[in-house]
């Protein structure tokens, strides 16, 4: 079978090799595209190709011509995978089963983590929301925050759509001292005035959370499921630094299982939350695979295979993950090689 990856990070080579070493020994041929023929995971593809550098509907039929001249038969999106959603039923027309949500509502939803507060906050409750505003404008900005410091929040923002820690930052009342500029990271953190100056420079901008900043650890919770049950969830605790942990949290397994009977997103998917004040509160939800899913299949279970077997309508049973498991990883150099990549 034909398995194509469009333009993912570059963890995903981890699931390439998940998928290949699946426990039912099924062959498969992975294609793999990117803008950028330095992606790393396009040397691990059996075949690589350099995809154009274009999106909307434009790429849907990019997408479809692919499908199409490679025999593609199943398609694990990242790139436009909310209007993949949209335009499902042109890849199934092909024979092309695809990894992503069919609810394309939901999908788009999901994909806004604006909209997904405000559904979730007018459905059954689930999870515990941080106080938060939605500006597209400095002078709203400017509310938003003194209404969250006015409440004791130290405060934070970042887009309403967009992937990991793109445009995360968190707000400081000051500028950095010299001993701070010298001797420490400044990482995510910006200046108050400074974060004003910047947005300032447009009269409207897309949309900005503003949102309290929450002190305590960070949990990913990877999932995998039918749209009928959850085979498993498995919280992921991040440590220190790059340290990883499997925790056996039934607290967070419980919402895992809370938000799935509510909204029964299939496949594989991947919640983030953190604690306040000894609450998990939500981050967000992102309808595919997570970047950093290969540590929860240190459990024992083979999340990305799973979910194809899913999507082709095999059975899987109910999981049993192996929790307890501290990891890391170093970095290792890799030879690129580009005769295999068109």
């Amino acid at each position: 079978m034909n398995i194509w990856f469009n333009r993912w990070f570059t963890t995903v080579s981890h699931y390439i090799d998940m998928i290949r070493d699946n426990e039912d020994h099924r062959k498969f041929v992975i294609y793999g595209t990117h803008p950028n023929k330095d992606a790393l995971y396009l040397q691990n593809c059996d075949f690589a190709f350099v995809e154009p550098d274009i999106s909307g509907n434009e790429y849907i039929e990019f997408c479809l011509d692919f499908c199409r001249m490679h025999r593609i038969d199943i398609f694990i999106p990242r790139k436009e995978n909310v209007l993949i959603s949209k335009r499902l039923s042109d890849f199934e027309a092909l024979g092309v089963r695809v990894l992503v949500c069919p609810d394309a509502v939901l999908m788009e939803t999901m994909d806004n983590k604006a909209a997904a507060y405000q559904t979730l906050a007018n459905g059954k409750p689930i999870f515990s929301l941080p106080d938060y505003y939605v500006v597209n404008n400095c002078a709203d900005f400017k509310k938003a925050y003194r209404s969250l410091k006015e409440k004791g929040h130290e405060v934070c923002f970042k887009p309403v759509v967009g992937e990991g820690a793109n445009g995360f930052r968190v707000i400081k009342d000051k500028i950095e001292s010299i001993p701070q500029l010298f001797q420490q990271g400044i990482g995510y953190r910006i200046p108050y005035t400074y974060a004003c100056e910047i947005l300032s420079q447009q009269e409207t901008f897309p949309d900005l959370m503003v949102l309290e900043f929450l002190e305590g650890r960070e949990y990913s919770i990877d999932c995998v499921s039918s749209e009928k049950e959850l085979f498993a969830a498995i919280p992921r605790m991040k440590g220190d630094g790059r340290v990883r942990e499997l925790v056996e949290s039934l607290e967070l397994i419980h919402l895992a299982h809370r938000f799935h009977q509510e909204y029964k997103l299939p496949y594989i998917f991947n919640i983030q939350v953190k604690y306040n004040n000894g609450v998990p509160k939500l981050l967000e939800i992102n309808p595919r695979m997570s970047g950093g899913m290969h540590v929860s299949c240190l459990s024992g279970i083979n999340l990305p295979y799973l979910a194809i077997k899913i999507l082709l309508g095999e059975q899987v049973g109910r999981q049993e993950p192996q929790f307890g498991i501290r990891a890391s990883h170093i970095e290792k150099e890799m030879i690129l090689k580009y005769g295999d990549i068109s």
